[in-house]
């Protein structure tokens, strides 16, 4: 991820169960507010690529999810629900009635959930590379990723995480963004990743879709493995009036891959909100 250091230092705000959230609030020069949420095991830097585009159209909030980073780690169960209030509680913090929700992987079934629980407060929503359900059989396989990470340690997951993430193009050519991406995963607290995978095996937000009137953008690569074409072209039929495109050539985390584009459609939902 790229070393950019922004004007605003990371603070803290309490949730209503107590847990800490650390987030930075990013100054920008247009009307937009943009509330990103991290995909799985990385934190509010994942997005340090994408914000310089988008400043030019507003404020972004980013924050590190409970059980990640710099923000509090509790024992489990993590629900939709409680990632949802954390977000809502957060927005109440810094004093924004609603934004541009937008999240990747399990980010974006964060910001589902919080657009089914929060319509209100959310203005436009951006699933990017992720999913509103993984399939009957994800609570044994995301059980089966948290069990290898608790018995043999995260190191085990790099090789198999990495293919997943970026093309292979990508990886050659910017090996310091991997890297820095790896180094982010490697530190993570081994019991909250495991409690962030039985989330995401648990997760099924198929029945909030066609609830979800707002201006809806859903992106994902074209080589995306981990929530593949076929998942993101469900939440297009099923959420009214949501816009579709397939990223040619990316992988799973675009935000990382193919930052400008990610920026550009999402100051593009932001223009239908505001």
């Amino acid at each position: 991820m790229s070393l950019h250091k922004f004007a605003s230092d990371w603070q803290t705000c309490t949730v209503r169960d107590g847990s800490e959230l650390a987030y930075r609030l990013i100054s920008g020069t247009g009307k937009a507010r943009y509330a990103l949420v991290h995909s799985l095991a990385m934190g509010g830097d994942f997005w340090n690529l994408v914000v310089p585009y988008l400043q030019k159209s507003g404020e972004v909030l980013v924050y590190d999810c409970r059980g990640h980073g710099k923000s509090s780690k509790p024992p489990g169960p993590y629900t939709g629900a409680l990632f949802a209030d954390d977000l809502k509680d957060l927005l109440d913090h810094i004093g924004w009635p609603s934004a541009i929700i937008a999240g990747a992987s399990m980010g974006g079934c964060v910001s589902l959930a919080f657009a089914s629980a929060y319509p209100r407060a959310t203005a436009g929503l951006g699933l990017i590379d992720t999913t509103c359900w993984y399939g009957a059989d994800a609570p044994a396989q995301w059980e089966d990723r948290a069990q290898k990470a608790l018995t043999n340690g995260l190191a085990v997951l790099v090789d198999f995480q990495k293919t997943r993430w970026v093309s292979d193009q990508f990886r050659t050519e910017h090996a310091d963004i991997v890297d820095a991406a790896i180094k982010v995963f490697m530190a993570n607290d081994v019991a909250a990743y495991a409690e962030a995978c039985r989330f995401l095996g648990r997760f099924d937000g198929r029945s909030a879709l066609a609830s979800l009137t707002m201006p809806t953008t859903i992106l994902v690569g074209e080589e995306d493995y981990a929530a593949p074409i076929a998942m993101a072209e469900y939440m297009h039929k099923h959420i009214p009036h949501s816009e579709f495109m397939i990223i040619s050539g990316a992988r799973h985390l675009t935000p990382l891959e193919c930052p400008q584009l990610i920026a550009n459609k999402l100051i593009e939902l932001a223009a239908k909100a505001w």
